[in-house]
């Protein structure tokens, strides 16, 4: 199941990567000038999707606010800008955004509901319900004793499941220190 969810985010990513580098669209490159008051003329930004040459304030300012000789005076003091973007990068970057969203959306997914199923059928059920038992007095007490009898499972997931451990009581002992004892490690 995962290696297919992967297998299909793989597959979108590339397709829109190759989607995105063949087409450029028109709305990636523009002239923008920016007009200050002229006269009675309050100022304003005017955009256009115009080529590099003709970004200039007679192309891109429509409808031209002056008449006749006012139009030059008014067109120097206006500053146009040509810019230019690559929105197939951009989009790469919200795919790969999103899929790394997604794995982790996945990833909380197995955390809450997968795991707790999985420790059941591997420990036993009245096992997890004496875990439950105690753990309302002392959360992770029994954590030694469930792990040294899971000597079975493969050694990787092992040291995985110590390191867990030791960061939960880690967790509790500065739960303790800062709720009963009211001082704060450093």
């Amino acid at each position: 199941l995962y290696k297919v969810t992967i297998l299909k985010a793989s597959y979108i990513t590339i397709y829109g990567i190759k989607c995105s580098l063949i087409s450029q669209n028109s709305e990636d490159i523009r002239c923008k000038c920016t007009c200050p008051p002229y006269r009675d003329i309050d100022g304003q930004i005017y955009k256009q999707n115009v080529s590099l040459k003709d970004c200039n304030c007679l192309h891109v300012v429509e409808p031209m606010p002056v008449d006749g000789k006012d139009v030059e005076a008014y067109c120097l003091r206006c500053e146009c800008k040509y810019e230019e973007r690559s929105s197939g990068t951009i989009k790469v970057t919200i795919i790969i955004y999103l899929s790394i969203l997604g794995l982790l959306f996945l990833y909380m997914v197995y955390l809450t509901l997968l795991e707790p199923m999985l420790k059941r059928r591997l420990f036993g059920h009245s096992q997890l319900q004496n875990d439950d038992d105690v753990g309302d007095q002392q959360p992770f007490a029994n954590a030694h004793n469930v792990l040294s009898r899971s000597a079975s499972r493969p050694n990787m997931l092992n040291k995985v499941e110590h390191a867990q451990q030791r960061w939960r009581r880690q967790v509790q002992e500065q739960r303790k220190s800062v709720f009963d004892r009211h001082v704060v490690l450093s």
